[in-house]
């Protein structure tokens, strides 16, 4: 049997990421596992100068991070609440997926937990997958969780 004793939850706040944390939480219990949360705020590329005055960029980005530190927060708290171990992260910098696999080895992750949206079709081919290339590369097992229809 292998022992699972700590567990990354990705988390984008949305809907979808508490129903993975819900699974997160039982395996936990379950295991008297750690339970790891990553936020990741992807960089935005944007111009400096749109010809006529300096866009307030940095300013949307500061608000972001702090609303992200306060969600963060607010979710840690409740776990903990509940008599869970939880480890918080916000990383700012890289593309979701690789900050997750990279997480995911550095801290020795037993397993992830993460939520998929369940796109097809232009949606997927536009936006991808985190979900699936998080699959393709991590180094450890990952438990996919979709959230039911009447959620979506």
């Amino acid at each position: 049997m292998y022992a699972i004793r700590s567990i990354l939850v990705p988390t984008d706040f949305s809907d979808n990421a508490a129903h993975a944390i819900g699974y997160a939480k039982e395996l936990a219990q379950q295991n008297a596992a750690v339970i790891h949360l990553l936020h990741v705020i992807e960089p935005v590329a944007y111009p400096v100068n749109w010809g006529y005055a300096q866009v307030g960029f940095l300013d949307i980005e500061q608000e972001y991070n702090q609303a992200a530190d306060t969600e963060m927060k607010t979710l840690a708290d409740g776990l903990i609440a509940e008599g869970f171990t939880v480890i918080t992260t916000i990383q700012t910098a890289g593309r979701a997926s690789d900050e997750i696999d990279r997480y995911a080895a550095e801290h020795g992750i037993s397993l992830i937990c993460i939520a998929t949206h369940g796109r097809g079709g232009l949606d997927h081919l536009l936006f991808g997958s985190t979900t699936e290339r998080v699959l393709r590369k991590t180094p450890c097992p990952v438990f996919v969780v979709k959230t039911p229809k009447n959620k979506q």
